[in-house]
């Protein structure tokens, strides 16, 4: 791509810069929290607003049995597709349920608000920030008469935050799209190129209730899931002896999340129920992690022998690997950011886990690249007063637009 049509590309998308930033403030505006995930009513207002750009848009709606399943309310995601011509097809993803904001915020989480260049909200950075990336940069591109060879598709989906597997799993499974190469959802000042995997379980302890008064005709619940706990906690405290060799994954983590039980103050607990987030790195082995978790829990189980512990899978999110396929998408991003933003952005890793995973898993290359600041920390992600710098939206547009002009030339 020549300085001219670069610059072109640029006056394009400065041009619409306010249109882009207000577009992400409608997308803030109305809640799509997962839980509980009721995000068919976001799906429709996104949908709208895309339509508004000019934007054809296809609504697919997941099936309410598969989406109840999944522990959903609704599910409706969102393809777009434009053809330049014969070529590659590029897909950009990003995931439009976000995490419940939670107390502390000194802003709307709904309210969209911009203070000192900032917009503050709940997904304003993940990943409703990169509808707006990834719309605009197709808008600059459809208007900027390039000679592009291929198409590009944009992915909205809506269950990241519960695994993607009605998301973009569920749009891959149905067939819905065969993509050759993939940009999921990131921030802006690196090249994500491998993640985490995770496990969840829900252990339940089931024992017998009794009066207080006479404990010791029950079977206390809660002190066998003590022990379990206990066991779980002496398990975690080795954990940090394995270290990634992938930048920025580090080690594996188990937290205890959610814990529940109890019939009152003065009755012996008769179930204590708990789940548990085991974050799995590159190197392990998913399967095999599942059983040394399971075989620390039922080990520690055999001191209550009274108690019935029982312990089912919630998820299994198997590990972004770094991949060959993907050197060609990271190549492309590092080129063009180093044009606009003027510095050498890294490949990495991060210890979170993504739904661009599915993507991988179908055997299509994908890394993470969009809008955002150099760590989730600093954006506030899943935290109050989560954040976007709008500066950081323009610059991720830019680079977005010229790596497809890279890729589809």
């Amino acid at each position: 791509m020549t300085s001219t049509e670069a610059n072109r590309l640029d006056t394009l998308i400065a041009e619409r810069a306010a249109e882009q930033v207000a577009f992400l403030a409608e997308l803030v505006k109305v809640p799509s929290d997962n839980p509980p995930g009721d995000c068919a009513p976001h799906a429709a207002r996104a949908a709208d607003l895309l339509e508004g750009l000019g934007y054809e848009v296809e609504r697919h709606q997941v099936p309410q049995a598969q989406a109840q399943a999944a522990g959903m309310v609704s599910v409706t995601n969102l393809i777009i597709r434009h053809r330049f011509g014969d070529g590659p097809v590029i897909a950009l993803n990003a995931h439009g349920d976000v995490v419940p904001p939670g107390d502390g915020w000194s802003q709307d989480p709904y309210g969209a608000a911009v203070v000192d260049g900032e917009m503050y909200g709940r997904g304003a950075a993940v990943s409703k920030s990169d509808f707006a990336t990834y719309a605009f940069a197709l808008d600059a591109l459809k208007r900027s008469g390039l000679p592009l060879k291929g198409t590009v598709e944009l992915h909205f989906t809506y269950d990241e935050e519960i695994g993607g597997e009605v998301g973009p799993g569920w749009i891959l499974e149905e067939k819905l799209t065969t993509p050759d190469y993939v940009i999921s959802a990131g921030f802006s000042y690196a090249v994500v190129v491998a993640h985490n995997g995770c496990l969840h379980l829900e252990v339940e302890v089931a024992g017998k209730s009794a009066h207080a008064a006479l404990p010791f005709t029950g079977v206390d619940a809660l002190e066998a899931a003590t022990g379990i706990l206990g066991a779980l906690y002496a398990y975690r405290a080795t954990l940090p002896a394995t270290v990634s060799q992938t930048t920025g994954i580090g080690s594996p983590q188990i937290t205890v999340g959610l814990i529940s039980g109890g019939i009152n103050t003065n009755v012996v607990p008769d179930r204590v129920t708990f789940r548990l987030d085991r974050r799995i790195v590159p190197e392990e082995n998913p399967e095999a992690v599942e059983a040394e978790v399971r075989k620390v829990i039922e080990d520690a189980a055999k001191a209550a022998p009274a108690a019935r512990v029982t312990i089912r899978r919630i998820l299994l999110a198997r590990p972004l690997v770094p991949d060959a396929g993907s050197d060609r998408l990271t190549r492309a991003i590092q080129a063009a950011a180093a044009e606009v933003i003027g510095e050498d952005i890294p490949a990495k890793g991060v210890p979170l886990y993504t739904d661009a995973r599915l993507y991988a898993e179908a055997g299509i290359p994908v890394v993470l690249y969009g809008a955002g600041p150099r760590t989730i920390e600093e954006a506030n992600g899943h935290r109050a007063d989560e954040k976007l710098r709008l500066s950081d939206l323009s610059l991720a547009t830019r680079v977005v637009a010229r790596t497809l002009v890279d890729l589809l030339t």
